[in-house]
């Protein structure tokens, strides 16, 4: 691995492989997002794959060229370094909720996050997870398809969630947002957890 990239526009998944068919997706880049910042390790190899999910325009920065950016230009490298440290921040956090949330709560964090990114919305802000993004939200929450299949039956007899056809819309991602404030992430990980990662932890 050498350099980060930049992205310019569009979504690039994450993917890291676990075995065969399945995997887990730590985060989706999005215009100003970086990934492969490990690559600016000395003898760092990256860790994900990853793939655009539409069409999309990346800027690749090498380790050389990284060094010369942050010589010539040092307010716009140091800009830079932040963004990465946030995102780095991002994903201890990820790894907080995987180790400590049961499947609800991870489902609505990550649908709080996709919501504020617009991931998966609508010209109106509504989310809308399709049969492909449907499989690529479990991946980000790090569960079975079933097992995020129950959440979502229950959040659409709670009114929160509608379907239509076969897909999920969710009209107001605020709602989300107010469900977590009121306490659902103060609730103990699911039954069967052990050391504090349910045995749903792969999609």
């Amino acid at each position: 691995a050498d350099g980060v990239f930049i992205v310019l526009n569009g979504r690039i998944v994450l993917r890291s492989r676990v075995r065969a068919g399945r995997g887990f997706v730590p985060t989706i880049a999005t215009a100003v997002d970086t990934f492969g910042a490990e690559g600016l390790a000395p003898g760092g190899s990256y860790v994900t794959d990853a793939k655009a999910d539409e069409e999309s325009e990346t800027l690749h920065l090498s380790g050389m060229r990284f060094r010369e950016f942050l010589r010539e230009r040092p307010q716009q490298a140091i800009a830079l370094i932040g963004r990465v440290m946030a995102e780095r921040n991002a994903l201890l956090d990820k790894l907080r909720e995987l180790t400590t949330l049961s499947v609800e709560q991870r489902l609505l964090s990550t649908l709080t996050r996709v919501a504020q990114k617009r991931t998966f919305s609508d010209e109106d802000g509504n989310i809308v997870l399709c049969s492909s993004r449907y499989r690529l939200l479990c991946e980000l929450v790090g569960a079975t398809r079933e097992s995020v299949s129950l959440v979502l039956s229950r959040l659409t007899g709670e009114g929160v969630v509608q379907r239509r056809g076969s897909n999920f819309i969710i009209e107001n991602p605020s709602l989300l947002a107010e469900r977590i404030d009121a306490g659902l992430l103060d609730r103990e990980p699911e039954i069967g957890a052990i050391g504090g990662v349910t045995s749903e932890t792969v999609s």
